[in-house]
């Protein structure tokens, strides 16, 4: 499992071979399986998560039980809770595994020693959360702006090997969709 993260590691940083071992001495491994819940709302979220293999989603429930995805990670990409990893509060998502997953964890304060040794790993993280939070207001944009076919369509560009992979009420939850409005899309979309 680690050796995928390390590839990652390499194809996106420089680290030296001691640096490599030292963010692997406080990793954690860990195999989850599907509809495994990783983080409930009201707990403290204490740790960041890689995806090595599988998708993992966050979201939060209305007091209806309706659930909102706000972001699927598939293999490659970073979860975690930000606002209640750094301020130490009650998460208001859940994160719960779509498929088996295996997953590497690491605790704030185990990442914050990393930071403090390896500070190419602290930098590249920062460009990490600007990528996210730009992603984020291009997100929020298109909800408030697109046609249900657009928000298809940048779905589809945004997670391409994930569509197959993921129930299609998932999705029209993260659209923002009905269920019958994507299947119409969806149908038009294949018509074409």
């Amino acid at each position: 499992m680690y050796a995928e993260f390390e590839t990652y590691l390499r194809e996106h940083m420089q680290l030296s071979d001691d640096e490599l071992r030292l963010i692997h001495s406080f990793a954690v491994e860990k195999k989850v399986h599907r509809k495994q819940v990783l983080l409930q709302e009201g707990e403290i979220c204490r740790f960041k998560i890689f995806v090595c293999k599988g998708i993992l989603r966050t979201y939060r429930t209305r007091e209806d039980g309706t659930e909102h995805i706000v972001q699927f990670s598939p293999e490659n990409l970073w979860v975690t809770e930000p606002e209640s990893l750094h301020n130490h509060t009650p998460s208001r998502y859940y994160i719960d595994a779509v498929e088996d997953s295996d997953l590497i964890f690491w605790t704030k304060s185990d990442f914050d020693t990393l930071f403090a040794q390896i500070p190419r790993l602290k930098y590249f993280t920062e460009r990490l959360i600007s990528r996210n939070v730009t992603l984020g207001r291009d997100r929020i944009f298109s909800a408030i702006s697109s046609t249900p076919e657009e928000k298809y369509d940048e779905f589809i560009q945004t997670y391409p090997t994930v569509f197959a992979r993921v129930p299609l009420h998932m999705i029209a939850s993260y659209l923002g969709l009905s269920l019958k409005t994507l299947s119409r899309v969806r149908h038009a979309q294949l018509k074409r």
